[in-house]
């Protein structure tokens, strides 16, 4: 029996064109205060323009209304593995809203902008220290310009070195998918290593792969299986015995600040992404930012610019911008994403090298937390103390009850969670990344658990429920592959 309730529900989803009804206005425009300007040929102008009619506040109901169902990080847990979509302290957005920072241009001169360059400098700095690497550029624009930087720099090395014929870059199974597009964007052709049993890179592998044709190696630290490599120092030692370079993969870096340094491992070039690890928004898609850290050797063909230090005839400190000797050039416009640097910074400033090692200890004690109370529950393909994440697979329910990986997912919104990363790293089978992120609290991971739990129980008892999950959200489960190969780009008047 329908209900007046469920009517009103009909009506309150209507998108906002189908709300409209003739005659509503929705604002009340003021007098035109310039010139007319001349309209454009009578044969560019469309005679009807198909805009909704309705009033002011069916037009902030509907908004209001649309926002509620974004599914954020203020709101429920959000357990997305190696994306780190963690909770980000407001100090840091008031930070980034000061008018100094807000109200400033790039393309002014440097003597006017010397507090922004100083701060730029010392987060140059920071992150420097952070890894253990000798110097950084904070220009590319996201995780992937970052590795398209490294290995652009990568390939600008061997050319300087004539090292013409070194087009090989060697990448783990367990590491990040991005990596091998990189990789062949930057020129290279890309050999893939696999896993041992213990889910550490293959040494027979490496060692048959490298030879005089190695670029380098492309190796995410921890891994996608949310372990750390416990054959790293040996493999770093092959690549560069072989004359390779070894970029490191810092997507994951949440699990490695203030413990493990990348620079002292040996690594020569890595990325950062400040908006996982260091707390810059990145839900909806942006903005990011990706910093690259590197060795000595690799400092001359950092991307332009870079802010660098001197001291003026008195003594005094000032701050300019500067092209490094054999750069890469250019990687986005200007000096990167500022906004997003400065949160960054203003993190790290805030938690000092103290906090910033909690940071590391709090998000894998929260990760081996999970893993210990889900085991057995769930397969561990890897039974090893994890990282800050932990994969585990549905296998077990998918052979005993027909259930997946995708259906404990979907059922996860029902009880108000966001679903972790489904299907990565390709090597485990049903896979289930789980990040809790170090700003969880045990009540929220004991929540997290027990809804876990009570997902096995009923992929045994009642897989249909998991099979039709969602049920309890404005959409149920739409077909997939079809959204994405017949999408409707442009609203559709209902019937």
């Amino acid at each position: 029996m329908t209900t007046l309730f469920d009517r009103y529900e009909v009506q309150r989803r209507k998108l906002l064109m189908d709300r409209s009804a003739p005659g509503r206005v929705g604002t009340t425009l003021p007098p035109n205060d310039v010139p007319e300007a001349e309209m454009p040929p009578s044969d560019m102008l469309r005679q009807d323009l198909d805009l909704p009619e309705v009033s002011e506040s069916e037009i902030v109901r509907y908004f209001s209304q649309l926002s509620q169902l974004n599914f954020s990080i203020d709101h429920n847990f959000y357990p997305l593995g190696s994306c780190t979509m963690k909770y980000n302290p407001k100090l840091n957005d008031e930070m980034a809203s000061i008018p100094g920072f807000t109200e400033i241009h790039p393309l002014q001169p440097d003597h006017t902008v010397q507090g922004a360059l100083k701060l730029l400098f010392e987060l140059q700095t920071y992150l420097a220290e952070i890894t253990g690497m000798a110097g950084t550029s904070l220009t590319p624009m996201a995780g992937a310009d970052g590795e398209l930087a490294g290995m652009l720099m990568a390939r600008a090395f061997h050319t300087a070195n004539g090292d013409l014929q070194r087009k090989n870059v060697l990448i783990p199974d367990s590491a990040h998918g991005t990596n091998p597009a990189t990789a062949v964007m930057a020129g290279f052709q890309v050999v893939s290593l696999p896993s041992d049993a213990n889910g550490d890179t293959d040494l027979d592998a490496l060692r048959s792969s490298v030879g005089d044709d190695l670029a380098g190696l492309m190796i995410t630290l921890p891994s996608t299986l949310g372990l750390f490599d416990s054959n790293i120092v040996e493999v770093v030692k092959i690549v560069h015995d072989a004359g390779g370079i070894v970029y490191g993969d810092g997507a994951n870096l949440n699990a490695l600040l203030g413990r493990v340094k990348m620079g002292d491992l040996g690594f020569d070039v890595m990325h950062s992404n400040l908006h996982k690890t260091f707390t810059q928004p990145h839900g909806g898609g942006g903005p990011g930012t990706g910093p690259i850290m590197v060795g000595e050797r690799m400092q001359p063909f950092l991307p332009t610019p870079q802010v660098v230090r001197r001291h003026d005839s008195d003594g005094n400190e000032t701050f300019a911008l500067e092209t490094p000797e054999k750069t890469i050039g250019r990687m986005g416009a200007f000096h990167g994403n500022f906004g997003a640097l400065l949160r960054a910074y203003a993190y790290i400033s805030t938690l000092g090298d103290v906090g910033i090692a909690q940071v590391s200890d709090d998000a894998v004690i929260n990760a081996n937390y999970i893993m210990s109370e889900l085991k057995g529950y769930y397969d561990l393909p890897y039974d090893r103390t994890c990282m800050h994440e932990v994969v585990f697979s549905a296998r077990n329910l998918k052979r005993d009850y027909g259930v997946s990986a995708l259906d404990v997912a979907k059922r996860l919104i029902d009880y108000g969670i966001h679903p972790p990363t489904m299907y990565f790293p390709l090597i485990v089978d049903e896979a289930l990344m789980i990040e809790p992120t170090e700003t969880e609290s045990k009540e929220t991971l004991d929540y997290f658990i027990e809804v876990m739990r009570t997902i096995a129980q009923e992929a045994k008892d009642s897989p249909e429920l998991l099979h039709d999950a969602p049920h309890d959200t404005p959409n149920t489960r739409v077909d997939e592959a079809r959204a994405a190969r017949r999408p409707y780009l442009s609203w559709r008047r209902e019937d």
